[in-house]
């Protein structure tokens, strides 16, 4: 899987202090701006790019680093409160720059040595240190300035060693990166809905509003045209790439590895014609049409497709392929799935899907088998078989409700134990709060049927992508 540092971010920087204060206590102003380096310097270690401004303390200095702010196009700006700072000289920077604002409310240490500070004797000296570790200060003169003037906002607050703070800006850095990765992306729709299937039914204008994505109506014809061009050569290499990606189970026939790989090349050809980050698709038609005849190899292709960090939903499912774009932009996965069955005794959910699958998620091999019969769909083909990574994972929605388009997101685990061996994807879940009250509590959010699963807990990154988005964000567990 690509990893989310591959994905270019442009962070800005700046510091915050009172120029009043520089020629009144010696060393102080170099003391922070070592501190807002050490910031810089871990920022950059995280894989962005930082434009540090440096520390600005006056409105006229403000007006200056803002416009380089703004020339450079930051995706998200940092604003580190070093000492107490007059509002004035923070207001005419955020007024310019239209990104996501998170105040750095950070400490040097965990606390004042009071023991050590007392001992200094000049009480000169003694205001001094006492600057140096002042950040709290201007926290609630900026709150009550931004609120005033509708500018949004979020808080970092800890130490410079403390792991969370970190933790919680890498979650920030991580959060943009996927906003700008939804906000350019393009998103093909090929075939049409499944009939009667209305929870699926998407607002593709909502959902460019919401996220930027730009959609590419697609056509059946024009996979047709790619499929009946493909060699031979092209056949055997991508039936190679099958046996290396996938266990081909021995049942497999020769001529539907061909289908299937004609397909997957066309997919292939398609999706780089189009420049597309993710697609969703499903057709029916007329029995044995030659459009059915595509339809019903696409499974490997497209799953390949979804490893290759172009995720693939079926069902014509618009918004599991953005829940899905999401979860593979942060790094985790993100495999289409839907609820399968309830085990009580055991007290967890099964989950899996029929279709294209994440196999760089798997847990042990992905095979690839035939099917005799695709339930409640046309035909018959190869399909994945494979089971989630065993650990922590998060499940993602892209909902569409009454008033708006939400994010709803849990966090649980992948377990061992049975599963249905039906040529599927299907993996047991446990949630913190009971088998019973997932499903009720998930279920009363009115998301489609579907979902994403993701390895690894991420619901902290998805809520810091919610406020980038100005999505609510929803979280069962």
């Amino acid at each position: 899987m690509k990893t989310i540092k591959s994905i270019n971010i442009k962070v800005g920087l700046f510091g915050i202090g009172l120029e009043t204060y520089w020629p009144q206590f010696e060393g102080l102003l170099e003391r922070l701006e070592g501190y807002q380096k050490q910031v810089a310097e871990k920022i950059e270690s995280f894989g962005a790019e930082v434009i540090n401004v440096g520390l600005v303390d006056s409105p006229v200095k403000a007006r200056e680093n803002a416009q380089i702010l703004k020339t450079e196009n930051v995706d998200i700006l940092f604003l580190y409160v070093s000492t107490y700072a007059l509002s004035s000289t923070v207001l005419p920077v955020v007024q310019q720059l239209k990104c996501p604002i998170i105040i750095l409310n950070i400490q040097p240490v965990a606390a004042i040595d009071y023991e050590r500070f007392n001992k200094l004797g000049d009480r000169g000296k003694m205001t001094g240190e006492w600057l140096a570790h002042c950040q709290a200060c201007s926290v609630p003169e900026l709150a009550n300035v931004f609120n005033r003037s509708g500018i949004e906002y979020e808080f970092v607050t800890g130490y410079l060693d403390e792991q969370t703070v970190w933790d919680e800006i890498q979650d920030w850095i991580d959060a943009a990166r996927v906003a700008s990765v939804m906000q350019n992306n393009r998103l093909g729709v090929l075939g049409h809905y499944y009939c009667g299937m209305l929870d699926v039914y998407s607002d593709l204008t909502k959902q460019s509003a919401a996220f930027g994505t730009h959609f590419e109506i697609l056509e059946m014809c024009e996979v047709k045209k790619y499929r009946d061009a493909v060699s031979n050569k092209e056949v055997e290499e991508k039936i190679k790439e099958f046996q290396s990606t996938f266990e081909v189970v021995d049942n497999c026939e020769k001529s539907e590895l061909v289908r299937a790989a004609k397909t997957s090349i066309a997919l292939d050809k398609l999706v780089e014609k189009h420049n597309l980050g993710s697609m969703a698709y499903y057709y029916e038609g007329e029995t044995a049409n030659e459009y059915e005849n595509i339809v019903t190899s696409v499974i490997a292709g497209n799953t390949l497709l979804t490893g290759r960090n172009i995720p693939v939903a079926g069902e014509y499912e618009v918004k599991n392929a953005q829940a899905m774009k999401i979860m593979d932009a942060f790094g985790v996965g993100g495999s289409f799935s839907e609820f399968y069955a309830m085990d009580f005794n055991d007290d967890i959910v099964i989950l899996g899907h029929d279709g294209p699958a994440h196999f760089a998620i798997a847990e042990g091999n992905v095979q690839l088998v035939p099917l005799p019969v695709y339930h409640g769909k046309p035909g018959k083909g190869l399909s994945i078989q494979m089971t989630v990574k065993h650990g922590p994972v998060t499940l993602l929605s892209v909902v569409e409700g009454k008033d708006d388009v939400f994010l709803l997101v849990a966090e649980g685990k992948s377990e061992s134990g049975p599963v249905l061996h039906i040529g599927n994807t299907n993996s047991r879940y446990r949630f913190s709060i009971g088998a019973r009250a997932f499903m009720n509590e998930w279920s009363k959010q009115g998301p489609s049927h579907h979902c994403a699963i993701g390895v690894g807990y991420i619901a902290n990154k998805i809520e810091k992508l919610g406020k980038l988005l100005n999505l609510r964000v929803v979280r069962i567990c």
